[in-house]
């Protein structure tokens, strides 16, 4: 009932911020802000070294001014500690905006990117050649970045160019195309259809990264010139349009921008019938407090997410004077690198002594097909420790069905049980044989009483549903020291919040509410769906967010 009261609550609040007739209200925003922060925190509950779910979660959860514990924020920096040894202080070698973008997080919690686990995160920006690499991103958030903590210029004796603040702003100026905006290669030699038509996202972000050079004359005309054209391209429902799509995305990144440049969002020039960028940002508003990438009613996106709630933020912040969303003069200060209690990912005082924390082997691995995937942090997370990979093609397929002895191979990675020491006594299923791939992980698994067969069989190629999932995985969590156990009455309390709990086979309740009680199936979903085949993308979710809970991440 609590939940069910939330969720009509919460579309009233979204219904009424559509409403073409009422604008955004100072309480509407606080409201917005408060709900969206408290979704992020609840579905990024151990942010990770990455895009998504990761420095941008931590940004703006500590830049919102919502009650965030600290050994969250302590959590993390030991996270990027682990990621930066990992990988000998190489975050990327042509991407550098990874270190531009892991050190806006770490300035907002108050850490220093000059000094991470020994390394200067801030060194590579000084490379002019290999900053302006990927393109037009690369000297924008090298600026916003190194502006953020008022950093100076990192010098670098490596470069072949020791870049400037100069040549970072100067760059920007000289890709401004004929129309006034920016895209992403545009004005450069590697530019390529469509490069030429200005582009809401990156104008956007220009603007933020010129906002601190407006001293310089022909920065403030390049900027003046990029307000008239994105003035122009908004459209009648106040929002904008990025390769033929409208989304949330890009008026979030012109909200950002006038708002670093100080510009009232009610200014004229960018309110369109009656309807100002605030006022189209929260037309993608979901119930929950997630936020829909496109208009056509897709759902929630976390990247969407993400970037609205930062959006958001900044909306806030110049309404009520604050330092902008980038200057971050009122930064937290974390002190402390490790949350209190047993010393972070060595997992619970009562776990099965088998069960062992897995470090970073694989840092910055990904797949081409999970880059805008719900579970692309999980995904990521695990890749990044070796426990999860791709299929023959190098790709993940995340929307794919799990079978039986998948399973056992990634819980078993995931758990850190060593497997080489063979197995005696007679065999337990007569389908999984010595010399099958799978045949270590599935005795594993059978000897922990992860897994059970029926009648001397496995079944190893069969599929899973979302209901085996839980059952294998509450196991799982048992073994890593996790109280699985529920008070009389609890199961149904808790599953009751749910549309189809009634389908749940009796079997599969204990588990499904131990999974929901602990996080590692979310509660945001408004169905159980026990009986679907449950995806490799799923499977990573819970794995990962029952490894959190485990500590041992």
């Amino acid at each position: 009932m609590k939940k069910l009261t939330s969720i009509i609550l919460a579309a009233a609040l979204a219904l009424a911020l559509r409403a073409p007739a009422l604008a955004v209200t100072d309480k509407a925003l606080d409201s917005a802000i408060l709900k969206t922060a408290e979704y992020v925190h609840k579905i990024v509950k151990s942010p990770q070294v990455g895009s998504v779910g990761g420095e941008w979660a931590v940004m703006e959860l500590a830049r919102s001014g919502y009650a965030v514990p600290d050994s969250y924020y302590r959590d993390y920096y030991a996270t990027v500690e682990e990621y930066v040894k990992a990988c000998d202080g190489v975050l990327h070698t042509k991407k550098y905006t990874e270190y531009s973008r892991v050190t806006l997080a770490l300035t907002a919690i108050g850490k220093d990117p000059s000094d991470v686990a020994g390394y200067d995160l801030l060194r590579p920006l000084g490379d002019y050649d290999k900053t302006i690499w990927q393109g037009l991103n690369g000297p924008i958030w090298a600026l916003i970045a190194l502006d953020t903590g008022d950093y100076p210029m990192p010098r670098n004796t490596a470069a072949k160019t020791q870049a400037t603040r100069d040549m970072y702003v100067d760059r920007i100026l000289e890709c401004q195309l004929s129309d006034g905006g920016f895209s992403l290669f545009g004005g450069t030699s590697a530019a390529a259809s469509g490069d030429g038509v200005s582009d809401p996202d990156i104008t956007g972000m220009a603007l933020q990264a010129l906002a601190k050079y407006q001293d310089r004359a022909d920065v403030k005309k390049a900027t003046q010139e990029a307000l008239a054209v994105m003035s122009k391209k908004q459209d009648s429902s106040g929002g904008f349009s990025s390769w033929g799509t409208t989304n949330s995305e890009s008026v979030v990144q012109m909200i950002v921008a006038l708002c670093e440049l100080g510009i009232p969002l009610d200014d004229k020039r960018f309110v369109k019938n009656g309807k100002t960028l605030l006022d189209n940002l929260m037309t993608f508003a979901q119930p929950d407090g997630g936020f829909s990438h496109m208009s056509s009613g897709d759902g929630n996106n976390q990247m969407a997410t993400e970037q609205a709630l930062y959006g958001l933020i900044a909306a806030q912040r110049l309404r009520d004077g604050k330092p902008s969303l980038y200057r971050m003069t009122d930064a937290l200060k974390i002190s402390g690198s490790a949350s209190a209690g047993p010393k972070r990912g060595e997992g619970l005082r009562g776990k099965s002594e088998a069960v062992q924390p897995v470090p970073i082997s694989a840092p910055g691995k990904t797949f081409e097909d999970t880059y805008t995937h719900a579970n692309l942090t999980a995904i990521d997370g695990l890749a990044a420790r070796g426990i999860v990979g791709g299929k023959g093609d190098g790709k993940f397929h995340p929307d794919d069905t799990m079978t039986r002895a998948e399973y056992c191979a990634i819980m078993t990675r995931g758990l850190g049980i060593d497997i080489s020491g063979g197995f005696s006594g007679p065999e337990p299923f007569r389908d999984v044989k010595p010399g099958d791939w799978h045949y270590n992980y599935v005795r594993v698994m059978y000897s922990y009483e992860i897994v059970q067969g029926s009648d001397g069989l496995f079944n190893p190629d069969g599929k899973i549903t979302r209901q085996e999932a839980a059952l294998m995985t509450a196991r799982a969590a048992a073994l890593c020291g996790i109280d699985t156990s529920l008070a009389p009455g609890e199961a149904r309390d808790i599953l009751a919040q749910f549309g189809d709990y009634v389908s749940a086979d009796s079997w599969a309740s204990d588990a499904l509410s131990a999974c929901y009680r602990e996080g590692i199936l979310s509660d945001t979903d408004m169905d159980i769906r026990p009986k679907e085949a449950i995806t490799r993308g799923e499977v990573a979710q819970m794995l990962f967010d029952m490894l959190g809970a485990a500590n041992l991440l």
